[in-house]
């Protein structure tokens, strides 16, 4: 835990800085595609199948060079006051590749356009991504932004055209978490973004209520960040999302609608927390909210071949049971880390490019890591009370492996 004081006034604030690594916690060796034991469990941990085979953390991070950093901030409870919380949000970074301005190509695809993913305008142009890929709440967009230009220029991340020429576009995306969050306080602040970006590592990725995630809602329970992988052949794709979108009723895990069969079921005594409480979740908010979806992968494709993979995260939500509603803003990008040193202001350069008759099975991994990730990011997070009381409950795992057993779906871990 580290205290930063508040921009603009003396009170302090606290914030988990929550590291992409449990490096400096695990003892021994971790199994491929888990945490260590005391860490919470993943979807795989409970039973719940999945097509394809995962790299050796199940995450972004198996695509070599991609790190994640979270920078979380909880705070406060009881009834909100504008300005001074309760907060539950943050930040979250994806980093392509390195520390210095070393662009990948990148592509980018809307299913539905309620939801902001900035600079990619110019990632449709050029083709490249310059940058990290941020992702926080849908009002701290504007901070964040101007923070990672704030990084980009201390950090010498950018590469001028002359001596202190130089502009930034950055990547940053949003998910609307005013269920639980004072969101309209503007609690997000430059230092929360530089900590997420420094504190970005390969290895495992803390998932559910962190980051950017801390206070999101997915099919009316708690939602948040999750990742995924899989190996093709040579090559890896790694997905992480920031699940805000959807509700009960359509929710489908492995195939089976246990959203259906959770209909009637409520948090068991004790839970706290007022609004959504029980099988009857407050209409105001209910599937409110949005999907963000970052793709990596270390296969050398070109930009039109990376859209094609950002095309095909919907398939992955769609086995969740989302359709892109109105309200919802699904939004993802997609980069490579081959080609390195493609990008160059000046010359020439020659690239390598991935047969098209051989992508199919990298759109097909694509589709199953995000489901994947979907459902890594609700079995990880866990009940939470935000503002004015508003309790927003975790997935009842006991129940999900009760359900998926009941349709002889479960695989014993």
């Amino acid at each position: 835990m580290f205290l930063l004081p508040r921009t603009g006034s003396t009170r302090r604030r606290a914030f988990a800085l929550t590291l992409a690594t449990f490096g400096t916690i695990a003892i021994g060796f971790v199994a491929p595609g888990r945490l260590a034991a005391q860490d919470p469990p993943r979807a795989r941990d409970l039973g719940i199948p999945f097509p394809g085979e995962i790299g050796a953390w199940n995450a972004i991070t198996d695509v070599a060079g991609v790190r994640v950093g979270h920078a979380t901030i909880i705070e406060g409870e009881g009834e909100l006051v504008v300005g001074e919380g309760p907060v539950r949000t943050g930040v979250t970074a994806v980093i392509p590749r390195t520390d210095g301005y070393e662009p990948v190509f990148a592509g980018w695809y809307s299913l539905n356009g309620n939801g902001e993913m900035t600079g990619t305008t110019w990632v449709e142009e050029s083709g490249f991504l310059e940058g990290p890929v941020m992702i926080t709440n849908t009002h701290s967009v504007g901070i964040v932004h101007a923070a990672v230009i704030e990084w980009s220029r201390d950090a010498r991340a950018n590469h001028p055209i002359a001596p202190g020429v130089w502009w930034s576009l950055p990547v940053v995306a949003e998910t609307w978490d005013g269920r639980l969050n004072d969101i309209n306080g503007f609690h997000v602040t430059k230092e929360h973004t530089f900590a997420a970006i420094e504190s970005a590592t390969s290895g495992p990725v803390t998932e559910g209520s962190v980051g950017g995630g801390t206070g999101m809602v997915c099919n009316s329970f708690k939602g948040g960040i999750g990742t995924s992988s899989r190996r093709v052949g040579d090559y890896t794709v790694g997905v992480l999302v920031q699940c805000n979108y959807g509700r009960r009723p359509e929710l489908l895990i492995a195939g089976v609608p246990v959203g259906q069969e959770l209909l009637d079921w409520t948090p068991p005594p004790g839970s706290g927390g007022s609004a959504g409480a029980g099988g009857a979740v407050d209409s105001v908010f209910d599937g409110l909210g949005s999907i963000i979806v970052v793709i990596a992968t270390d296969a050398p494709l070109l930009p039109h071949q990376l859209k094609r993979l950002a095309r095909r995260a919907p398939i992955g939500i769609g086995r969740m049971g989302g359709y892109g509603s109105n309200s919802s803003g699904d939004i993802f990008i997609a980069f490579s880390t081959a080609n390195i040193q493609a990008w160059n202001r000046g010359e020439n350069t020659t690239v390598e490019m991935m047969s098209n008759d051989a992508i199919s099975p990298l759109l097909l991994a694509t589709a199953q890591a995000t489901e994947e990730a979907i459902t890594n990011a609700m079995v990880a997070a866990r009940t939470m009370v935000g503002r004015d009381g508003n309790m927003v409950p975790g997935l009842p795992r006991d129940e999900v492996q009760r359900i998926l057993a009941a349709h002889n779906r479960l695989e014993r871990p």
